[in-house]
């Protein structure tokens, strides 16, 4: 039987990026994502906040540390990973998300969009993978390694929706 895994959450980062480089020289960056939803206990409406660790990787590691901070609004897609250890004899596991793309939400700087990160630069990008490139010029820039691209523009035409 085949299986799937594959995760989609918007939410908003719970700290800034933590941005490090492993020794191969791979950019790795670590994001808490708090990603909210509305249930209704008895007559009331309760937000329910569940709080998610995310790891980026390579390109998309380096573009979330320089244009998101703690508050920003992000869709991420990715797949679960178990991390297990051992501390003091007790065995340990925690879920968390490999990132593969990213898209920064929220409008752009002076534009009275709000959104997280529209203080730190450009919004509504998608990053994913590995690349040694610049941020992108356009709205809808993307950076990806290895998958399919779009005809080598990193742009999407008007009629296609980025992610």
């Amino acid at each position: 039987m085949a299986s799937f895994n594959r995760v989609i959450l918007v939410g908003n980062l719970t700290r800034d990026p933590e941005l490090r480089y492993i020794p191969s020289g791979s950019a790795v960056s670590e994001i808490g994502l708090a990603v909210n939803d509305r249930v209704k206990k008895g007559d009331q409406w309760v937000d329910e906040t569940t709080f998610v660790d995310i790891t980026l990787w390579g390109r998309t590691a380096e573009v979330a540390n320089e244009y998101l901070s703690k508050g920003s609004s992000v869709l991420i897609e990715g797949r679960l990973k178990l991390d297990s250890w051992e501390k003091d004899g007790q065995k340990r596991s925690k879920l968390r998300v490999i990132a593969d793309k990213m898209q920064m939400l929220g409008g752009r700087e002076g534009g009275g969009g709000g959104g997280g990160g529209a203080a730190r630069g450009g919004n509504n990008r998608v990053a994913s993978g590995a690349r040694s490139s610049s941020a992108p010029s356009d709205d809808y820039g993307s950076y990806d390694d290895g998958g399919p691209s779009n005809s080598g523009g990193g742009g999407f035409p008007d009629d296609e929706i980025p992610f």
